[in-house]
């Protein structure tokens, strides 16, 4: 009798932001792939060739796009809506029952699911998406939690939720460059999605910091300030708003919905890379708002880049300073430590290197797929 093929099934209501964390979690099924599960994707859109020209996931060609069947969010609490509910309910208990292994990336609605493992990835730390009402513990008691970085593990566990970190990992193309063959030209880079809401990247803020980076040194008179990332129709007032805040200025230039290649190119060329997420939030009161994680820093570490992030969330774990790069509280700090290294080409090599074989280390994909093979298929249940 021929072996039946395993299933695994993913349902994330962000899934066409495309971001870091829409990354991540294609990433842990890219491992499923590889074991030869069929993977399937719970949206009523074939996003295959959006997530290719993205992410350049070749894997994703063989997945099974299904009918949304979480569109609709009838509670049981509304009694109105209990006949609906009950229907939907018995549906959807027979559709996941199909399933070895379910992942849903939480929005803060919870459901009951019937496949054998269930995992609900828990992207942002935001007490509001973590409501533990007696429903929502019923439904929650055929799941475990993961998450990407310890930032958001220590807020989960305030929250009252256990869960344990998958990181990230870094593309072959990172993790396999020679950085000390790079000719570095004057650029600080940033990249991030261009948004205005919830952890901004603040790309407002990087503007005027380079504005008065450049008029109060003189050694950065040459440089240009490159901001690439994804945009959306919807946020396209922000990015008009970033642009005027640019005005004439040359040197400031704008990359949106740059290509996956033309990006590895311009983290090459950068000589330095901005991060600002979360910049003048306290994280204590809205960690929400700051970086959770922080991919975008470790891919430019990987690339030679000279390194400076805001010091809040992910990122204020992952960065020793002057080791691997710098952290900075304030404008003034940052233009302090800019101007420090720029006058410091041995400290500059130093910590190129190290920081490149840091991330060859920490962040390759056999350790991300170990980790993957140690929570998801040894998984510790929720409670």
């Amino acid at each position: 009798m021929k072996n039946k093929t395993k299933k695994v099934a993913l349902y994330n209501p962000y899934l066409d932001t495309l971001g870091g964390g829409e990354k991540h979690i294609l990433s842990i099924l890219e491992v499923f792939a590889e074991l030869g599960y069929e993977i399937n994707v719970f949206w009523d859109k074939n996003l295959t060739k959006e997530i290719k020209n993205r992410f350049a996931f070749k894997f994703v060609d063989k997945f099974k796009w299904l009918p949304n069947i979480f569109a609709d969010k009838s509670h049981f609490e509304i009694y109105a809506h209990f006949v609906r509910w009950i229907s939907h309910f018995v549906r959807n208990d027979k559709i996941l029952s199909n399933f070895d292994y379910f992942f849903y990336v939480t929005d803060g609605s919870y459901f009951f699911s019937s496949a054998k493992k269930n995992f609900i990835y828990a992207m942002v730390p935001d007490e509001k998406l973590y409501d533990l009402s007696l429903i929502n513990r019923l439904k929650l008691v055929n799941y475990s939690f993961i998450t990407h970085s310890e930032f958001t593990k220590k807020w989960l566990k305030k929250f009252n939720i256990d869960s344990q970190v998958i990181m990230p990992y870094l593309d072959k193309h990172f993790t396999d460059q020679d950085v000390s063959s790079f000719k570095k030209d004057n650029i600080i880079l940033s990249v991030g999605r261009f948004f205005s809401h919830l952890h901004s990247k603040k790309q407002d803020e990087m503007i005027r910091a380079f504005k008065l980076l450049k008029k109060s040194n003189f050694q950065f008179k040459d440089y240009k300030l490159i901001l690439a990332g994804g945009l959306k129709k919807e946020d396209q007032e922000y990015f008009y708003s970033l642009k005027r805040l640019a005005g004439n200025d040359p040197s400031i230039i704008f990359k949106p919905n740059i290509s996956l290649y033309r990006l590895y190119e311009l983290y090459r060329l950068s000589d330095y890379f901005w991060h600002f997420a979360g910049f003048g939030v306290d994280e204590n009161i809205h960690p929400e708002q700051v970086e959770h994680f922080g991919i975008t820093p470790i891919e430019a570490m990987a690339s030679g880049c000279l390194t400076f992030s805001y010091n809040a969330g992910g990122p204020s774990e992952i960065f020793v300073e002057g080791e691997n790069g710098f952290l900075f509280n304030s404008i003034n700090e940052l233009i302090q430590k800019m101007t420090a290294v720029e006058n410091n080409s041995e400290l500059k090599n130093k910590i190129r290197l190290k920081s490149s074989l840091l991330t060859k280390k920490r962040f390759s994909y056999k350790v991300f797929k170990d980790l993957v093979f140690k929570i998801i298929f040894d998984n510790i249940k929720y409670g």
